[in-house]
């Protein structure tokens, strides 16, 4: 498996954008699907979107789809989640997690970011 560690969050206006970085060790990263989650204070963690290690391929939740995107680099073994229009219900905890290929489940997570968006 691969170890994860996320960057990049903090406290942002309503309406502004942050990037969150997520570094894989490991030389097999190109073989991993990369997802992001969030969990809010007092409720589950959240499913956000991922990126296939197939040509790349990226799925949304609804409630993120068109203001947030994922995107990998596999020569920096990083995948990062660009995150446009932020609102007061996107304040979470963010966790990247990692899929090998061939894999059930997300063996892999990181130690979380948190994102906080103010009103």
């Amino acid at each position: 498996q691969v170890q994860l560690v996320e960057s990049g969050g903090g406290l942002v206006q309503a309406g502004g954008s942050l990037r969150l970085s997520c570094a894989a060790s490991g030389r097999t990263f190109s073989s991993y699907t990369m997802a992001w989650f969030r969990q809010a204070p007092g409720k589950e963690r959240e499913f956000v979107g991922f990126t296939s290690y197939i040509g790349g391929r990226t799925y949304y939740a609804d409630s993120v789809k068109g203001r947030f995107t994922i995107s990998r680099d596999n020569d920096k073994n990083t995948v990062y989640l660009q995150m446009n229009s932020l609102k007061p219900e996107d304040t979470a905890v963010y966790y990247c997690a990692a899929q090998r290929a061939g894999s059930a489940d997300f063996g892999s997570w990181g130690q979380g970011t948190q994102v906080t968006v103010s009103s």
